[in-house]
């Protein structure tokens, strides 16, 4: 395993939600980015944002530690969720609320 797949593996293992993101959630950079932060914000649950661009091995190898060609990247307990699209229908869905349930986290409005 590579240092950064080494550094990406330990990241989402360490916080329950990570997302790898252009820019921080005080400060996206790209629409999707910032879309998947209004998103978690309006949950209220506590995530750990990464800016890719800070570092081209983090941007490339996040590609391909999870086998997904965009960013952002959402991790759940350590298994990655999806992008912007699929994060946005999830949670339209209310499928990323019953997701966060099921891995044991609350959000803002779960009973």
């Amino acid at each position: 395993m590579t240092a950064i797949n080494e550094f990406i593996d330990n990241e989402v293992k360490q916080s329950d939600i990570v997302l790898f993101m252009k820019g921080t959630p005080d400060f996206p950079q790209c629409g999707f980015s910032g879309q998947v932060v209004q998103i978690l914000d309006y949950l209220g649950v506590e995530y750990k944002g990464i800016n890719v661009l800070a570092d081209d091995d983090l941007r490339n190898g996040i590609k391909e530690f999870s086998n997904w060609p965009t960013i952002p990247q959402l991790y759940v307990k350590g298994e990655f969720v999806g992008g912007c699209d699929i994060i946005r229908e999830m949670f339209q869905a209310n499928e990323l609320q019953s997701h966060l349930s099921e891995k044991g986290i609350t959000y803002k409005g779960a009973a």
